[in-house]
């Protein structure tokens, strides 16, 4: 079993490898996207026949260095889908921009950024996992910036600075960690997070808390927790909406691993009221600043942006109750965001070129000049709000019960009124945007093209269904992660 997941792996990391080193031979448009395409195929195949094999077992590669875990394999899983949904409407989206000779630098760059997002996760040793992260931001800034307009070009410099100062928190706190396992592990050893979490019941307890702060500081500015969160609005807005995608469905979750891998060393530690508390503090004020955004949004993007912030919001609310229940609908919660955020992204990425605008006041009857698009975009609206009967609904809902589980009955209420005033302002924009009076037009009525269409399908099909039904499966591959990432208290429950 060990060897078909091993050759399983190699495969969905070599495919988008083979994927960059053809189109930079190649850069032809046409074989530039079907390269991409076949190789998001592949990557995902691979993915989930690694799911169905490993059985929520683990697996150790190449002398350590990367393991094949429960946790892992789902944050790869979610970034393979969204890099398959994504290369699938950048076919459509990116013929768009009239800029052919430059759509194989496009694709290869964005090859890389989805291989950076589908083997950071599966690091093992936390020195090679911050230079995944990392590698993630120096790839994406191109992306971003790639249309070359001021706006973007800014909001590359923008990402890159802040998400490097995050980062390099980051990596001090990952020093600080290495530096207190020496004084239990020896001068030197494999940093490896089963290595910490076996060695953090005997690290000084003031060391610890100071490194997890840091490195959550870090990841946390990679994962869009406010305060830190401030280059994601304009990142997410201004980068070609394939790339908003991957950014918001894929990158976001890569981060947040860092983060959940780092808590469960906390919580050995001893250290889990400090650890739990100031996870749950950001993810609370990132509910509140995303309700205060939203509210107030103009721009189709930004408005998708902000939902993002309050989406890891929710994440690290699961993460930060823990237990069995919060774990399980955090978990959830990261795959039905990475489809919902994705369908967003494409319907504002198609509206958008369809009416020549990014502001919501200029947008007008998106159902009548456009249906199905208009249909899909309407429904995955109402989805990413938390409303029923859509997978979100149904992990939002987990998280909520687990946070009365584990007696979080205050911060509960804050989250669903929070909730509430979110849903509220989000489906404002669009009421305006589908039934106001018709002030704002598309530009020549041009037709959406069918590859942009047939993602917003892909991924709201299995939304709808997930708010419907909890696969088994699913329940008890979550319920093994939490007791993988102990000591967490786990519940015995049941969704």
């Amino acid at each position: 079993m060990i060897e078909k997941i091993g050759i399983l792996a190699l495969v969905m990391t070599l495919a988008p490898v083979f994927a960059i080193i053809l189109i930079l031979i190649v850069r032809r448009p046409s074989f530039a996207e079907f390269v991409n395409l076949l190789a998001s195929g592949v990557s995902l195949v691979s993915t989930l026949a690694i799911f169905i094999f490993a059985d929520n077992g683990k697996f150790a590669f190449w002398n350590g260095y990367v393991v094949v875990d429960g946790l892992g394999i789902w944050a790869v899983l979610c970034a393979a889908i969204v890099y398959f949904l994504a290369s699938v409407y950048a076919i459509g989206y990116m013929r768009l921009l009239g800029e052919a000779d430059r759509l194989p630098t496009f694709y290869a760059l964005f090859a890389g950024f989805a291989l950076s997002t589908l083997v950071g996760p599966l690091m093992n040793n936390a020195g090679l996992y911050w230079i995944a992260i990392e590698l993630t931001t120096l790839i994406s800034t191109f992306l971003v910036a790639f249309e070359r307009e001021a706006a973007s070009i800014e909001a590359a410099w923008k990402y890159i600075i802040v998400v490097s100062a995050g980062i390099s928190l980051a990596l001090l706190g990952t020093i600080l960690f290495y530096w207190s396992g020496t004084f239990v592990l020896g001068p030197t050893y494999d940093m490896t997070w089963e290595a910490l979490r076996q060695a953090a019941p005997k690290l000084n307890p003031a060391l610890v808390s100071v490194s997890f702060l840091l490195v959550l500081i870090g990841y946390g500015t990679k994962v869009g927790l406010a305060p830190m969160h401030t280059w994601l609005p304009d990142a997410h807005s201004e980068g070609p909406a394939p790339v908003s995608a991957l950014l918001s469905g894929a990158l976001l979750n890569t981060a947040m691993i860092g983060i959940i891998r780092y808590l469960s060393v906390a919580d050995a530690a001893g250290i889990s009221r400090l650890a739990h508390g100031t996870l749950l503090a950001l993810a609370a004020f990132s509910l509140f600043v995303a309700a205060l955004f939203i509210v107030r949004q103009t721009g189709i993007k930004r408005l998708m942006a902000y939902s993002s912030v309050e989406h890891m919001g929710v994440i690290a609310l699961g993460f930060g109750f823990g237990g069995q229940l919060g774990v399980a609908g955090a978990l959830y919660h990261m795959l039905n965001h990475s489809l919902n955020k994705s369908l967003m992204f494409f319907g504002a990425g198609s509206v958008m070129r369809a009416y020549g605008t990014k502001r919501i006041p200029s947008i007008r009857k998106v159902a009548q000049y456009y249906p199905v698009v208009g249909a899909l975009w309407l429904a995955g609206a109402v989805a990413i709000t938390g409303a029923p009967p859509f997978g979100l609904f149904l992990s939002e809902l987990t998280i909520i019960r687990a946070g009365l589980h584990e007696g979080f009955g205050l911060l509960v209420g804050l989250m669903a009124v929070l909730l509430i005033v979110i849903f509220i302002g989000f489906l404002n924009h669009f009421r305006m945007m589908y039934f106001e009076s018709d002030n704002g037009a598309p530009t020549n009525k041009p037709p959406i093209s069918w590859w942009c269409v047939l993602p917003m399908w892909l991924a709201l099909i299995p939304l709808f269904i997930m708010g419907l039904w909890w696969p088994p499966s699913l329940w008890a591959h979550f319920t093994s992660i939490a007791q993988g990432l102990a000591p967490l208290s786990i519940a015995e429950a049941s969704p």
